[in-house]
């Protein structure tokens, strides 16, 4: 097995698209102390796919300030392609995490550096090496970006590379998201989705129903369908393959769900002789993997391949 090798000039084989921000979390009850943590949807799953060791990249903007400096060292840390990453003289993006049981959240960022990322700007060779682009997140719900990422994507679309798209539902998302989810999932190869995402995309209790809502919108899609600690399926037109959850102690359940696609996007793109199945217990054994460090803490190919049932 080999991972996809970069172009001649060392183009990312992966980009992800969309939002790197700043949780602000609180510690306490009184809530006179917090912590600042770097995240985004998109930005974990491209940092996710580097720690696997495909060339991959980050296509957003971030803010010149403490915030901005933070996840612009977290990037090259991770060893993302600078060029993706834009920095901006504009306000940072930040989720203030007010209560952690239940979470409870809202956004600054009226005009902030994200909404400001200019695609026209990313290095003119990007498709050249990109095989695999990823949207998602509360990117795809803050316009102008919303937008311009559509468009990206349909830019890829045309360039023959693959999609994925992880809608990773947040209260934002409401009636007027509706026409940006169904414009990804018509574009989208691989559409990851849980549980949660459906009844939040689709306001309503039956979740059966909204899975295949969302399925119509593009039969022609793999789409895999997380179910927490109930484990994950995998949909391919009539068929389906299910996979239990893996057990392990869990620090927290942060970026998990970024882990599992990531991990699902790196099994088709270096073992694409596996069965379907096989994919489907990689991407779960990623995000059992993730959850065993604090964090958006992107898990070792070794730390996943020892999860995946039958190799422990």
């Amino acid at each position: 097995m080999s991972g996809p090798a970069s172009g001649p000039l060392g183009g990312p084989v992966f980009i992800a698209a969309g939002e790197a921000l700043t949780d602000l979390i609180v510690l306490d009850t009184a809530r006179t102390q917090w912590t600042a943590r770097t995240g985004g949807s998109t930005w974990n799953v491209a940092r996710a796919m580097a720690k696997l060791g495909v060339p991959a990249a980050f296509a957003g903007a971030i803010s010149r300030d403490v915030f901005g400096d933070a996840l612009w060292q977290a990037s090259m840390d991770s060893h993302l392609d600078a060029r993706f990453l834009q920095r901006l003289d504009k306000s940072p993006l930040l989720a203030i995490v007010h209560q952690l049981s239940p979470p409870s959240y809202f956004f600054v960022g009226d005009d902030s550096a994200d909404l400001h990322f200019d695609p026209q700007a990313l290095p003119g060779d990007w498709r050249t090496h990109c095989r695999w682009m990823h949207f998602g997140g509360i990117s795809l719900a803050r316009r102008p970006l919303a937008d311009r990422l559509v468009e990206l994507a349909r830019e890829a679309k045309r360039a023959g590379i693959r999609i994925s798209y992880d809608p990773n539902w947040r209260l934002l998302m409401d009636e007027r998201y509706d026409a940006t989810l169904r414009a990804m999932t018509e574009l989208a190869d691989v559409v990851k989705v849980s549980d949660e995402d459906l009844a939040g995309l689709f306001r309503i209790d039956d979740i059966d129903r909204a899975f295949a809502m969302l399925r119509g919108f593009n039969p022609a899609a793999m789409y895999l369908y997380t179910r927490g600690e109930l484990g994950a399926s995998l949909h391919i037109g009539d068929e389906a393959w299910h996979a239990p959850a893996v057990a392990v102690p869990v620090a927290d359940t942060v970026g998990a769900g970024d882990a599992s696609i990531a991990g699902f996007a790196w099994s088709l793109l270096c073992a694409p002789a596996r069965a379907p199945g096989e994919h489907l217990r990689f991407a779960v054994a990623a995000g059992a993997a993730a959850c065993i460090g604090a964090g958006a803490t992107p898990p070792s190919l070794g730390a996943i391949e020892r999860l995946v049932p039958g190799n422990r």
